[in-house]
């Protein structure tokens, strides 16, 4: 078994390319992924491991991303995907848990996801094998906004809320200014709605319990203006060309 990957330029003054680069046109992986993975040794060139920065030439080196050579792909794939609770992003687990892989074999390219959401936080993820795409949406240049509908122990207070939209203070530095909204009250918690464009791990989370209101559900429902809409947990669509636009539009990609 081999990854697929996009043609290369033929022009010979262009033929190589950073590795990382190369495996993100590919579809392989986001560049933010490759390099972690060529941190981790998975990948090779010519049997070499690869170091973050080499370059190579896809026709004419012999590059290989867990053992599995590289070779030319097909047409672009995009989708949307409504990630389940209990289901990890990402296409394979060592560990035997739910992946998403598990909710898509009727899609027959190789698709990655377009960043991720932590095993028990469910809703919108993009899965595409355009790996230039991928790392414009994930780039924090682009500031790409994420909404999600959150369900908090305890409800919002305006100084929460004030809190939250000048930046809350993390062991990984000062978050950007989110936009929060109260959506709804029960009897010991509440709903809200936050918008963030950063993409640190578990920061909804992490800022929320800063201010003192744990998560108890957490529900991605838009990325930028894309929106789940009727799709369930575990359910999957592919994009519109006008969406597939929208996001290239937004990322300066054509």
């Amino acid at each position: 078994m081999s990854y697929n990957v996009a043609q290369p330029v033929k022009d010979t003054l262009e033929m190589e390319e950073r590795i990382q680069k190369i495996i993100s046109r590919c579809g392989i992986a986001s560049r933010r992924k490759a390099e972690e993975m060529i941190l981790e040794g998975l990948v090779t060139v010519n049997g070499v491991p690869a170091v973050v920065g080499m370059k190579a030439d896809p026709e004419r080196d012999h590059i290989k991303v867990k053992g599995k050579l590289i070779r030319p792909t097909g047409p672009r794939v995009y989708l949307m995907f409504n990630k389940p609770m209990k289901c990890l992003t990402a296409m394979e687990d060592p560990e035997g848990r739910p992946t998403i892989r598990d909710y898509l074999k009727r899609v027959r390219a190789g698709v990655f996801p377009v960043g991720r959401l932590d095993f028990n936080s469910e809703g919108l993820l993009i899965l595409t094998n355009d790996g230039e795409l991928a790392n414009a949406v994930l780039h924090p240049k682009h500031r790409i906004p994420k909404t999600y509908r959150v369900k908090i122990d305890g409800f919002l207070e305006d100084r929460d809320i004030q809190k939250l939209e000048k930046g809350i203070k993390l062991e990984d530095g000062v978050t950007a200014p989110a936009r929060v909204r109260r959506v709804k009250k029960a009897k010991a918690n509440s709903w809200i709605e936050i918008t963030i464009h950063e993409g640190r791990k578990r920061q909804v989370r992490r800022m929320l319990e800063r201010v003192g209101h744990p998560v108890i559900k957490l529900i991605r429902t838009r990325i930028n203006g894309l929106e789940l809409g009727g799709l369930k947990p575990g359910e999957f669509r592919y994009l519109t060309p006008e969406e597939v636009k929208r996001l290239k539009k937004e990322t300066m990609l054509r």
